[in-house]
């Protein structure tokens, strides 16, 4: 999912940040002043949320052994919101699944790793050998406030992929609207968020399996005034391990890579964090995923994994 160009005096500028591409787009006048304030917040998350880095907050928890952690209060943050992924997702959206990932062969940075072409078909990835895990491990998360801390069992390794990202979005889009005191559009690897009043005709986004907009499945144009928009897709972030092909979507109930019912799955709502938390619950949720959605009143477009695609609740036709 990618923003396209919008009204006139609007302004873009790009940059890499948590392993995916950062887009911004904002007045032009105050175009640099809104780039910094959005790259600081980015930056902020990237240093409590990154698993591959030792120093970040995340990879101190990792590696503490069940000993308590002091953290920063952006972390905090971070870790309250995948508790609360969590809990709203009925355990779909789990951030305990990180040793899962670890075991997969995603142990380090995106770039990396042995990437599979998009094109390539989608197919059940195989088990990685893992047991059936136990439901609700979150729970074991303890957090404190005052001085900020967490622990974590030894047994368990976080990951905020779910919910960082998304996160750092709607921070950076609030921080950039301030500073440029105007409406802007914060695009992290296709995580949406916007602040602000939005340009006339509204922004513009081509929703896809990829930001990239690779081409490998149906696109469709659409417009948004507010809010944040998502997009969980098994397609982009493939990779090989092993000989096998497997994706960064788990399926905490197995501790497997998620069947592809759905290749991809957009959601719309308040803010990029509840729309990301949707939609990689959608992909886990498979066929009860239209339910879910509609119970919780969240606009959704679902693509099957034979590129059928399925409208729900207000999304545009």
């Amino acid at each position: 999912m990618a923003a396209t160009r919008p009204a006139c005096g609007i302004a873009r500028r790009c940059w890499r940040a948590l392993g995916t591409t950062a887009l911004l787009w904002a007045p032009a006048s105050r175009i640099e002043d809104a780039r910094v304030a959005a790259q600081r917040e980015v930056a902020e998350i990237d240093r409590a949320a990154n698993r591959f880095d030792p120093r970040s907050d995340l990879g101190r928890i990792n590696a503490a052994g069940g000993r308590r952690v002091t953290i920063s209060e952006c972390a905090l943050d971070a870790l309250r919101l995948a508790i609360d992924a969590a809990e709203l997702s009925g355990g779909a959206v789990d951030p305990t699944i990180g040793q899962t990932l670890h075991e997969l062969g995603y142990d380090r940075d995106w770039d990396l790793l042995a990437h599979v072409p998009p094109d390539t078909p989608l197919r059940a990835c195989a088990s990685h050998g893992e047991a059936v895990r136990a439901r609700g491990r979150w729970r074991s998360i303890e957090l404190w406030e005052d001085p900020p801390a967490a622990r974590i069992p030894p047994t368990v390794r976080l990951d905020l992929g779910a919910t960082a990202k998304a996160l750092a979005a709607d921070l950076a889009a609030f921080a950039a609207a301030d500073a440029a005191a105007g409406g802007v559009l914060v695009s992290l690897g296709g995580d949406i968020a916007t602040s602000g009043p939005a340009p006339a005709g509204g922004w513009p986004i081509r929703v896809a399996d990829d930001h990239r907009d690779a081409g490998t499945g149906p696109v469709q144009d659409i417009v948004i005034e507010s809010g944040g928009l998502a997009t969980s897709s098994l397609v982009p972030r493939r990779w090989y391990h092993d000989g096998r092909v497997v994706h960064h979507i788990v399926d905490p109930r197995t501790g497997a890579p998620v069947a592809p019912r759905w290749r991809t799955a957009s959601v719309a709502a308040g803010d990029c964090a509840q729309a990301n938390i949707a939609a990689t619950a959608a992909i886990v949720l498979a066929d009860d995923a239209p339910k879910w959605l509609a119970a919780h009143g969240l606009p959704a477009r679902l693509v099957a994994a034979d590129g059928a695609v399925h409208l729900l609740g207000d999304w545009p036709a």
